[in-house]
């Protein structure tokens, strides 16, 4: 049962004041009106009352704007997407993450802002390796396969197996994945506890077969000599002078105006703000 538009402003009115537009509530399964809706509301947005699959799809189209899904879909993403932004998709976190069954029902929907919502939301620590590789055989574009799922598996305890698996695969998008899992590992990681050896072997894989590699890979490999150039303090140097043997990267960014970031460049301005070798505290985001 719906909430009349009266009791949805009211709710919303109540606990997103200074947001610019109201957006259809979750509701419990009570169906409750009034001013119990809006106590329902804001223990749903502190996450202390489970939700439904159904509630949270029927949340997510409401959410959906047709103009973000025509971009979204210039970038790749299947026409089923409803075109919900990112900063929409983080409200709905805290009532999603305490259900971690509902998690994988989201990513299994197939549908764009679902799957996004599920790497938001999913215990990176508790996940399966299994789901992990499932989750990279279903990503069908690269946010889903080299964010959401190389977020995700990047701060799980199968990170390095995972990512030394994929990076050899024959699929384009799971090989992206594999190597944005690698650029995303060294960004949390310790210097202390890489395997340094390790990343000077892709650095050189990388400078020896980047322009022949496929589109989506090219791309996340120059990711990758990016962020260990800019996170992994001891091999900084070696990943520069990776960088500038490699040169131009050229990578078909479809009807965009996005362009792929210059390596030594990007690793320039890392180093001028000071950042060099400072990790991030999440890359899932």
């Amino acid at each position: 049962m719906g909430l009349p538009w009266g009791g949805l402003f009211l709710a919303w009115k109540a606990y997103h004041s200074t947001n610019d537009t109201p957006r259809l509530p979750l509701l419990s399964s009570s169906g409750c009106a009034g001013r119990e809706c809006v106590y329902c509301y804001h223990n749903l947005k502190e996450g202390r009352i489970g939700v439904t699959l159904e509630e949270v799809m029927k949340r997510l189209e409401a959410m959906g704007s047709e103009s973000t899904r025509q971009t979204l879909m210039r970038h790749g993403m299947p026409p089923a997407g409803y075109g919900v932004k990112v900063g929409d998709l983080k409200k709905l976190v805290k009532p999603v993450k305490g259900d971690q069954e509902l998690v994988l029902q989201l990513y299994d929907t197939g549908i764009s802002d679902a799957m996004y919502l599920a790497g938001l939301t999913v215990n990176p620590k508790t996940v399966a390796k299994e789901t992990l590789q499932a989750w990279a055989r279903k990503a069908d574009w690269y946010l889903i396969a080299e964010y959401t799922v190389a977020s995700a598996a990047a701060e799980s305890p199968h990170a390095l197996e995972l990512a030394r698996e994929w990076i050899d695969s024959p699929e384009e998008l799971v090989a992206a994945c594999g190597w944005s899992t690698w650029a995303n590992y060294v960004s949390i990681t310790p210097d202390e506890h890489l395997p340094a050896e390790e990343l000077r072997g892709l650095l050189e894989r990388v400078q020896a077969s980047i322009h022949e590699e496929r589109n989506r890979v090219r791309y996340t490999m120059n990711g990758f000599v990016i962020s260990v150039g800019g996170y992994v303090a001891p091999l900084h140097e070696e990943a520069v002078q990776a960088a500038a043997a490699i040169g131009k990267v050229r990578v078909n960014m479809g009807g965009t105006a996005c362009k792929v970031p210059s390596a030594p460049e990007y690793i320039a301005r890392m180093i001028s703000a000071g950042k060099l070798g400072k990790k991030r505290k999440t890359c899932i985001c």
